[in-house]
C-alpha cells in the first residue's frame, strides 16, 4: 500500500536512471579516449616510454568502462516487466563493479611492468613521451569535465570518472617523468612514474567498489538514516508502531522503503487510511528524498502472525 499514491509529489515518475542524463556526454568521452589511446601507443613505441605505453593500456580499459557504462544505461531504461519487476536498473551498478575490478586489474599490471623496467631497464625518450602526454592531459582534461556533475549523481558515471582520471593523473606523472630524464638522463624517472599511476588508481576504486558493494548488499542508502525515519514514523499522529522497516537502492538515485505500520484503530477505516497513507508519504518525501515507498498499515497484534524472518 501507498507505492501507488502521489500525495504530495505531483504524480512524479523518474523518466530514467541518474545516469541516462549524461548518455551523450560518456559518448563524447568515450570517442575522446578511444582516440587520444591510438595516438599513446604511438607515441609509446616511437619513445619507447613504459609510463606512456601504460598509460595507454588505461585508456584502453577506459574505453572499455565507458562503453559497458554505457551499455549499462541502455538496459536500465528498459521497461519493467512481470519477472524483472524494477527492470535492468540494478545494470548500471554491475557496470560500476566492472569498472572496479578493470580499475584494480589495470594497477595490478602496472606495478607489475614497473618492477620488470627496474630489473631490466631501458632508455626512454623524454621528448616524444611529454609530447603525447600533453594530447593525452588534454584530451582527459575535456573528459572530466563532461563527467564531473554527473559522477556526483551516479555510480556508473562515477566508475568511468574514475577511470578518466586515472589517465589524468598517468599524464601527469609521464610528464613529470620524461622532464626529469630530459634534465638528468635519470631513466629510473620512468618506471618510478608508472608505480605512481599504479598506486594513485587503489584508493578511489576502493572507495567506489565499497559503496557499489553497499547498494549490491541492499545497505540503506546515503543520507537515509533508519533509526531517523523510524522517529519520523512514529511521531505521525496515530501510529503506534513500526516495524519491518528496510531502506535500500536500486540504483544511483532510486532508493526505496517500506514498512509496516502499526496504527490505531480509528485510522483502519477509509478516510483515516487515505489520511495516513498521504502523511506517510508526504513524511518520507519531504525528510528524506525517498519517493518509492510502500507501507502496510495493520492493527496491533497483527505482526504475531507474520514469518519471524521478517523483523
Amino acid at each position: 500500500m501507498g507505492a501507488g499514491h502521489d500525495h504530495g509529489h505531483g504524480g512524479r515518475r523518474r523518466a530514467g536512471t541518474a545516469a541516462a542524463a549524461y548518455r551523450g556526454r560518456l559518448r563524447i568521452a568515450l570517442a575522446i579516449t578511444l582516440g587520444v589511446m591510438a595516438l599513446e601507443v604511438a607515441g609509446g613505441v616511437l619513445a619507447n616510454s613504459l609510463a606512456l605505453i601504460a598509460d595507454a593500456a588505461h585508456m584502453a580499459t577506459d574505453a572499455l568502462g565507458l562503453g559497458m557504462a554505457l551499455l549499462a544505461i541502455h538496459f536500465a531504461g528498459r521497461p519493467v516487466d512481470a519477472k524483472l519487476t524494477f527492470g535492468l536498473a540494478r545494470a548500471e551498478i554491475l557496470a560500476a563493479l566492472a569498472n572496479c575490478l578493470l580499475l584494480l586489474g589495470v594497477g595490478g599490471f602496472l606495478l607489475y611492468e614497473a618492477i620488470q623496467r627496474f630489473i631490466t631497464p631501458a632508455e626512454t625518450k623524454g621528448g616524444v613521451a611529454i609530447v603525447f602526454a600533453l594530447v593525452g592531459l588534454a584530451a582527459n582534461g575535456v573528459s572530466l569535465f563532461l563527467l564531473m556533475r554527473g559522477q556526483r549523481e551516479s555510480l556508473n558515471v562515477r566508475g568511468a570518472y574514475l577511470e578518466v582520471l586515472a589517465d589524468a593523473l598517468g599524464s601527469v606523472a609521464v610528464l613529470i617523468s620524461s622532464a626529469v630524464i630530459l634534465a638528468t638522463g635519470w631513466q629510473a624517472a620512468d618506471p618510478i612514474a608508472s608505480l605512481a599511476i599504479g598506486l594513485m588508481i587503489v584508493p578511489r576504486t576502493v572507495k567506489l567498489l565499497r559503496e557499489t558493494l553497499d547498494v549490491l548488499l541492499e545497505a540503506a542508502p546515503k543520507g537515509v538514516d533508519t533509526a531517523e525515519v523510524r522517529a519520523h514514523i512514529e511521531a505521525l499522529p496515530g501510529v503506534l508502531d513500526v516495524h519491518d522497516l528496510h531502506a535500500w537502492t536500486i540504483t544511483s538515485g532510486m532508493p526505496v522503503l517500506s514498512a509496516h505500520v502499526v496504527v490505531a484503530p480509528d485510522v483502519l477505516d477509509e478516510v483515516g487510511h487515505e489520511r495516513m497513507l498521504h502523511d506517510l508519504q508526504s513524511c518520507l518525501g519531504s525528510h528524506f528524498a525517498v519517493e518509492h515507498c510502500t507501507f502496510q498499515l495493520e492493527p496491533g497484534g497483527h505482526a504475531e502472525h507474520e514469518a519471524g524472518y521478517c523483523h
